[in-house]
């Protein structure tokens, strides 16, 4: 029995390396199969400046919490690029109105408005018109008030109009024209450098 038992042992022992051996490769290949993948370093691609979608002949309308209409912005197409977050809109017609009523119109060739419409550029034959504001109790009325010029930028937040090209400012039956320009409606300041032209006419209401 103990000569049996002897014999099998050494049998064994003859293909225990082999045994272990092969516990051995498929443990290793276990490990590789379930070990994570090395994560590839990322590749920067160039954004490009190209849009994602389009609109032609297109209005849109903003009102606030009660349903007053804000503002309305029209064109002939609109180009939206996602890497600045900018839309350009082609022939673009603007129209905002005042808490006070009073109604702004802005035209250009071309604008180019940030994604909130707070900064609008306008390019080419820009125009902002300001219609008149009748008096009222405690506030004397307010003349219709247009910027002309080829680039005009406005900030609609604010209340603000800047331009670093000549401007052509009327203002009732008073005209101005200068270099560059800043208005800030708010304060009711308006400055302009560079040659300054201006033409007064007595009697004008400001």
């Amino acid at each position: 029995m103990i000569r049996v038992i002897r014999r099998g042992w050494d049998q064994l022992s003859i293909y225990l390396p082999v045994v272990l051996m092969g516990l051995l490769a498929l443990g290793t290949w276990w490990l590789v199969r379930n070990a994570p993948m090395p994560q590839l370093p990322a590749i920067d691609r160039p954004v490009k400046h190209q849009p994602d979608y389009f609109m032609k002949s297109f209005s849109v309308k903003t009102f606030d919490a009660t349903g007053r209409l804000q503002s309305e912005v029209q064109g002939d197409e609109a180009r939206h690029y996602p890497d600045t977050d900018t839309l350009e809109i082609d022939q673009v017609r603007m129209r905002s109105v005042s808490l006070d009523g009073r109604v702004t119109v802005a035209t250009a060739n071309r604008a180019l408005s940030n994604a909130d419409g707070s900064e609008v550029q306008l390019f080419g034959n820009a125009i902002v018109k300001r219609e008149p504001l009748p008096a009222k109790p405690g506030a004397a009325a307010q003349p219709p008030m247009e910027f002309r010029g080829e680039f005009l930028h406005a900030f609609t937040n604010t209340e603000r109009v800047r331009s670093d090209q000549p401007v052509t400012l009327t203002r009732g039956n008073d005209r101005f024209t200068a270099d560059s320009m800043d208005y800030d409606n708010l304060d009711q300041v308006l400055q302009l450098r560079g040659r300054v032209r201006g033409m007064i006419l007595p009697g004008t209401t400001r």
